[in-house]
């Protein structure tokens, strides 16, 4: 079973950067996404942001021009700038894949902690 592994999160002061990774512990077959989402207590799980294999992204508005997403191989990455106190939440990486239906990978998750 393939495993999603997550690093990066930590405690920034509003305005700071963090770079989230994920790296899976293998191939995935017909792999076709990858992304990030985040939830805070209360609140669902919502996406921040994904990439397709072709390299299309998609972001929420509310992280638009501040985070980008990025892959290589079978690792996904967030540049997370101008963070916002806002953004505090747990990160969950996922991976898609598109085979006889969709079946959807998770990380264990990550903490961010953004202070005012």
């Amino acid at each position: 079973q393939v495993q999603l592994v997550e690093s990066g999160g930590g405690l920034v002061q509003a305005g700071g950067s963090l770079r989230l990774s994920c790296a899976a512990s293998g191939t995935i077959f017909r792999l076709n996404a990858m992304g990030w989402y985040r939830q805070t207590p209360g609140q669902q799980r919502e996406l921040v942001a994904t990439i397709t294999n072709r390299g299309n992204t998609n972001y929420a508005d509310s992280v638009k021009g501040r985070f980008t997403i990025s892959s290589a191989e079978n690792t996904v990455y967030l540049q997370m700038d101008s963070l916002k106190p806002e953004d505090t939440g747990v990160y969950y990486c996922n991976f898609r894949a598109l085979f006889a239906g969709a079946t959807d990978y998770w990380g264990k998750g990550t903490l961010v902690t953004v202070s005012s």
